[in-house]
């Protein structure tokens, strides 16, 4: 009773509900919920203070940027029911959901600039500080698939893990919202001979496909870019067969900023405790973690969508060009 009385307490104020509202569908950071609020940063600041301290939101912060979010477990449920509790034609609520579009339509539109810009040197910008070859050994070592297999890869951008995983599987499916990159993986997927695999334009936080008939899932470098990296996590769950397999592919924690300033990155890097609870959250079981360090090192998360295994985590020590 008294986590509910101080929830009350806490969002009996029409902007920090307006708050729990904005923050039910993702992640904001500071200076974003300033714009959609229309009020000074330190006013904002204190509402949100008000709000982690009852328990409702949680704040996190990546290099210089400072993150809110609903608070997992009680928190986060009682803050969804005080929300659902706000009328649907509520104009505050319709006037904030404009505004959080537009602001999601910026990011969208400058990520699609980037990716338009960069596409023809994309690979050799994802190798990054860890070897692209070293990564595509673990890859295939710990996502061993046959011909009987269909693969998924989220976000191909110019097919790399196809051109790693596709040779051996009987169909693969590519997954990409930008022209650009597509046009450079249709490319590469010619001259690499995969007539196996196939590409396809569409947002990966709304797949076209039947869920439930990939052997396979890959999600290769994408999860930074995106607002809400749980939302693609869940639709590659969906899309997963029974005893299907989910790697993912993204960046340990780092602080360099440049990549979020100039690459379009909106988020420096994941923990394994925050993916973990993503992929416990859509009922999978994490098998296996790789760390593959470097100064912007690279974790790769193995889990499987039933049965139960030893999660083992394995540090992997290399310079730049060795092979595993």
């Amino acid at each position: 009773m008294n986590g509910v009385l101080e929830a009350l307490r806490a969002a009996a104020d029409p902007t920090r509900l307006r708050i729990l509202g904005l923050l039910e569908s993702g992640e904001l950071t500071v200076s974003e919920l300033v714009s959609i609020l229309g009020q000074s940063q330190p006013r904002v600041s204190r509402h949100l203070k008000i709000l982690v301290d009852a328990g409702l939101l949680e704040r996190f912060r990546e290099g210089s940027w400072v993150f809110h979010r609903l608070s997992l477990g009680a928190g986060g449920a009682r803050a969804r029911a005080l929300v659902h509790l706000i009328p649907d034609d509520d104009p505050l609520r319709a006037q904030d959901s404009q505004r959080l579009k537009e602001i999601e339509a910026q990011r969208a539109q400058m990520a699609e600039d980037y990716f338009r810009k960069y596409a023809p040197e994309w690979d050799r910008l994802r190798q990054l500080d860890v070897d692209e070859e070293a990564v595509a050994t673990v890859v295939r070592d710990m996502l061993p698939l046959t011909r009987s297999q269909k693969l998924l890869d989220l976000g191909t951008g110019t097919g790399r893990m196809l051109q790693v995983l596709g040779p051996d599987v009987g169909e693969a499916l590519g997954l990409d919202n930008s022209h650009e990159m597509l046009a450079v993986a249709r490319s590469n997927l010619t001259r690499w001979g995969l007539d196996n695999c196939q590409l396809r334009q569409a947002d990966i936080l709304a797949l076209p496909v039947v869920y439930g008939t990939f052997d396979a899932v890959v999600v290769h470098q994408v999860l930074h870019f995106l607002d809400r990296p749980w939302t693609a996590i869940g639709e590659a769950v969906r899309a997963l067969a029974p005893g299907g397999r989910l790697l993912i592919v993204d960046l340990a924690p780092h602080d360099v900023e440049e990549l979020r300033e100039k690459h379009a990155h909106r988020r420096l890097g994941f923990a394994d405790e925050e993916v973990q609870d993503w992929l416990q959250a859509q009922g999978l079981t994490l098998e296996t973690i790789k760390h593959l360090p470097g100064k912007l090192g690279v974790t790769i998360w193995l889990a499987r969508r039933i049965g139960v295994a030893n999660m083992r985590t394995e540090t992997q020590s290399m310079n730049q060009g060795a092979s595993l």
